[in-house]
């Protein structure tokens, strides 16, 4: 655990994250969007259920039965907004990775400046598995935050779409 959480959280976004701001809005708007059409799918899906239902309903009080070709036209819509939705997550999925990618790469760097930088006789007091001990641990919490960062980024667009949905959308 740091030992200074908000001092460690401000360093990354201002050293590392602030580079990628439009990335990260980029990566947002995705989020937000695949989210809205996952959320509207399945109010269409109702309509194709609803369909059917009345189609029932018709053949069995004698009229003409189910519509066929309306409930192909719902499922066809269907198809394309859950295609959209994918091809959104996985432009989402893509940016975020390549986001990651560079700043675990660039922590990585800015670590092996900082060893570079220290003095033999830290080397000497420290074994070896020490000094590798800390580094892995160092560069594995900057790689476990570079995923949470891409998990709660993916989460809150989720999150707000749902509660903007909830609120205007029906």
């Amino acid at each position: 655990k740091a030992k200074n959480f908000k001092g460690t959280l401000k360093i990354l976004v201002k050293d590392y994250l602030s580079k990628y701001k439009i990335g990260l809005i980029i990566v947002m708007l995705f989020a937000a969007a695949s989210t809205v059409f996952s959320i509207v799918g399945p109010r269409i899906l109702g309509n194709a259920t609803t369909e059917i239902f009345t189609g029932i309903v018709n053949k069995i009080s004698g009229g003409t039965g189910i519509n066929f070709s309306k409930i192909a036209n719902i499922l066809l819509t269907l198809l394309v907004l859950y295609i959209i939705s994918a091809l959104f997550s996985l432009i989402q999925g893509f940016t975020m990775t390549g986001i990651t990618q560079k700043l675990t790469y660039k922590l990585r760097n800015d670590i092996a400046k900082k060893i570079n930088k220290l003095p033999m006789n830290y080397f000497d007091k420290k074994t070896n598995g020490e000094v590798l001990s800390v580094i892995t641990n160092d560069i594995d919490k900057s790689i476990e935050a570079d995923y949470n960062i891409e998990q709660l980024t993916r989460s809150e667009a989720s999150r707000y779409t749902d509660k903007i949905y909830e609120k205007y959308g029906r």
